[in-house]
């Protein structure tokens, strides 16, 4: 996919945000995956549901609340901590290097931030991965950062700029999901959506979880990151 890059500049932009999971790494790679089914397991020793009920709450506390955990913590007392370790027990070796999205990102003029709801031991892992050096990002944001007050909400975007001293309107925010994009399109941020390649379908992934939109606030899209940064005026 290479849509045109015209209809908006970045020239303005001077701190570059990524999200983590499906965005830095492709959803092809299906490591989000794994952490879905521990995700699901946790949500059946919690609620003591079976795994069809299980896994039909755990995507409505995900839809409605930003995260499982978010949900998990509001209705059932969850420790986040516990949680983290547990959903984060995971094989990163799906992951692979991936020096051209790096070099891509090294290019970018100005500071480079991860906002993610994942943890940044997670973050760190994927990063190591990817061949990610430890001075590329300014800073790791993540959901203990948030206070447990995941995107899409507006105040994980508001800390986490406050954090930083970061001018919305000098920045860019790169995602997977087309609704952590609304507050940053709202507060005049440059938005990208990074998508999966054509076709890809997973049985753990809902429709709504690959969504693409028309609304003004995605507006970019791409499913090459790299080649897009590359492409960028």
């Amino acid at each position: 996919m290479t849509p045109p890059i015209a209809a908006r500049s970045f020239a303005h932009v001077t701190d570059w945000v990524f999200d983590l999971d499906n965005t830095l790494y492709p959803r092809e790679c299906n490591l989000f995956a794994q952490i879905d089914t521990l995700i699901t397991s946790y949500v059946m020793d919690v609620t003591r549901l079976d795994l069809e009920a299980a896994r039909a709450l755990q995507k409505t506390y995900y839809r409605d609340f930003g995260t499982t955990l978010n949900g998990l913590m509001h209705r059932h007392e969850v420790n986040p901590d516990h949680y983290l370790g547990v959903v984060h027990a995971i094989d990163y070796s799906p992951v692979s290097a991936h020096p051209e999205l790096v070099a891509a990102i090294t290019a970018l003029p100005g500071r480079k931030f991860i906002l993610t709801n994942g943890d940044v031991n997670h973050a760190h892992a994927v990063l190591n991965r990817l061949g990610v050096s430890d001075s590329l990002f300014e800073g790791v944001f993540d959901i203990r950062a948030m206070s447990y007050r995941p995107k899409p909400l507006r105040e994980a975007y508001d800390g986490f700029l406050a954090r930083h001293g970061i001018d919305a309107r000098c920045a860019a925010m790169f995602d997977d999901l087309e609704k952590n994009l609304r507050v940053p399109h709202e507060i005049g941020m440059a938005t990208v959506q990074v998508v999966a390649g054509p076709g890809f379908a997973h049985e753990q992934v809902d429709d709504w979880e690959l969504g693409r939109t028309l609304e003004e606030h995605v507006h970019h899209v791409t499913d090459d990151l790299a080649g897009f940064l590359t492409r960028l005026p």
